[in-house]
This record gives structure tokens, sequence and C-alpha cells, in this order.
């Protein structure tokens, strides 16, 4: 909470309450921090590690919706609109998640102005966000889905604190953009030949982000930046 831009806002007493009400789980990978269908009583936090949000389709092919870092805050959505979870929320390797209780979230709501202007701001992201996806799941091919996914897992309202460095295996990439681990493979040896990124094991280095989010084969232009 310490690294938190919502928590840094709140008063000495609100933030006192929030900590005393928020549990935390540890999660080995393929845990299940939240289920489909599960009430939508906790707003998730990620202390450490990483998640994704995904559902599996009735065949089984499973279909990744974003992935979380640490210091990211996600269902904001679904707790306000008092719903189901309409995804699973699963560790990918070992993992820390903080759970806020809905009955906290709302208090933070009535008597925070600040919290009010986040949340605002983090629905107002992730709309953006989850329309781009859209938009370069339907335009794009799998190079630039990829460079774009990259630049969208840097945005600083949603993912902050990420200097550059983003880590997750090609495997990881691939249930978030819908593609085999090879074939991600090649979409990161493209963007690195370009200059885009730095490939470490489990971790891209992203050395130019307007080139990213830029990217579109369709329009070379981006080879020349």
């Amino acid at each position: 909470m310490a690294t938190s831009t919502w928590a840094s806002a709140l008063s000495a007493a609100q933030l006192q309450r929030a900590r005393t009400t928020i549990m935390v789980r540890e999660l080995e990978p393929g845990n299940y921090a939240c289920h489909k269908g599960d009430p939508s009583n906790v707003w998730v936090g990620v202390v450490d590690g990483l998640i994704k949000a995904a559902n599996l389709s009735e065949t089984g092919r499973p279909v990744t919706f974003a992935t979380f870092p640490a210091n990211c805050w996600f269902g904001e959505g679904s707790i306000l609109k008092q719903e189901p979870r309409k995804y699973n929320v699963v560790a990918l390797r070992d993992s820390r998640v903080a759970l806020m209780p809905a009955a906290t979230f709302f208090w933070l709501l009535d008597t925070s102005i600040a919290f009010n202007r986040f949340i605002l701001n983090q629905l107002n992201e992730r709309l953006g966000q989850f329309l781009g996806a859209f938009e370069h799941d339907r335009l794009d091919d799998l190079d630039a889905r990829v460079a774009h996914t990259l630049a969208d897992m840097l945005h600083p309202q949603l993912y902050p604190s990420r200097e550059y460095r983003i880590e997750i295996s090609n495997e990881e990439l691939g249930h978030l953009v819908g593609a085999s681990r090879q074939r991600i493979s090649q979409a990161l040896q493209e963007l690195e030949k370009i200059e885009l990124i730095a490939m470490g094991y489990r971790t891209i280095t992203v050395l130019n982000i307007e080139g990213l989010r830029d990217f579109d084969t369709r329009f070379p232009a981006h080879l020349t930046k």
C-alpha cells in the first residue's frame, strides 16, 4: 500500500482502517484468488508475483484478458456493479495478493474524494485499454498485437512502477495475445531486431515505448524511428 497512488492520498485514519481490513493471501502457480461466478466482494491488489484474469471456452481453450504484476489493483468494475465475477483470477507464478473487502471499498468511496478520483481514472483507463485491445485484435497482425500488448503493460496508471522492464515468459505472453509460444518468440525477435525491446530470461526490457505504441507492419514507418 505504501507504493499505491490511491493509498498515499488517504488520511492517516482512512489508511489505518483500510490496512486493518485487507487480507493477504499467498498463491502458488495455478492457485485461484477468485473464481468466475464468485460474488465480487473484494478489490484485488497484487503485492508481488504475476496474476492473470482468464477464462476457458466451452472447448477448453484458454482466453487471457489481462495480466497484473506487483502494485496493480483491479476488479473495481465488478464491485461497483455488484455482479458475479466474470473471470478467474489465477497466479502465473508464486504471488501474494491483497484483498480489500467491498465494505471498505465503498466506505473509501464515501469518505475520500481522492479515492473516488483514482477509481474514476482507473475505470476510464481500463476501458480505453480494452477498446484498444479489441481494435488491435481485429486489425493488427500478430507482431503488431505483441508490440501493442507490451506497450499496454507499461501503462502508468494501470501498471505503475514497472520501469520499462516486463517479467513475463513467452508462454504467458502467448496466453495474453492468443498465439503459440513459438510464434510469440518469432514476434519478439522481430521487435528486438529493430531495437524496440531487448530480451532476457523471462524478461523483456522496452527500449522504445513510443515505437511499440506506433508499431504497424502495414505502414512500416516504425523501422526508421
